[in-house]
């Protein structure tokens, strides 16, 4: 049983409300609040690092503080921005780069 409450998640939800009325022009994304991080909203974009670069200018979070984590079959972007009282965790997942045979990466 969670401790937190939905009362609790009010930073969050604030939060969102203020997106959709601020940035509704954003691409739609899966969007999540958690029990576990009340004060916390994640914005998941998949297939389009394109969506992500598009939210990542929308807030206002810097190139350089992206990470980027690399698997065997997707790749995942990842970046924070603090918005209207809220921590937003922006994810961005792509299937990971296949270079063409014989080029090596760098």
């Amino acid at each position: 049983m969670s401790a937190a409450t939905l009362a609790a998640q009010g930073a969050a939800l604030d939060a969102l409300t203020q997106l959709g009325a601020a940035m509704g022009h954003l691409p739609g994304a899966h969007i999540s609040l958690s029990d576990t991080f009340p004060n916390q909203l994640d914005v998941s974009l998949h297939d389009d690092l394109g969506d992500f670069e598009t939210w990542r200018q929308a807030l206002g979070i810097a190139a350089d503080t992206v990470t980027c984590t690399a698997r065997a079959r997707h790749m995942v972007l990842k970046a924070r921005a603090a918005f209207a009282g809220a921590t937003v965790e922006l994810f961005g997942y792509a299937p990971a780069l296949v270079l063409p045979e014989g080029e090596a990466g760098s």
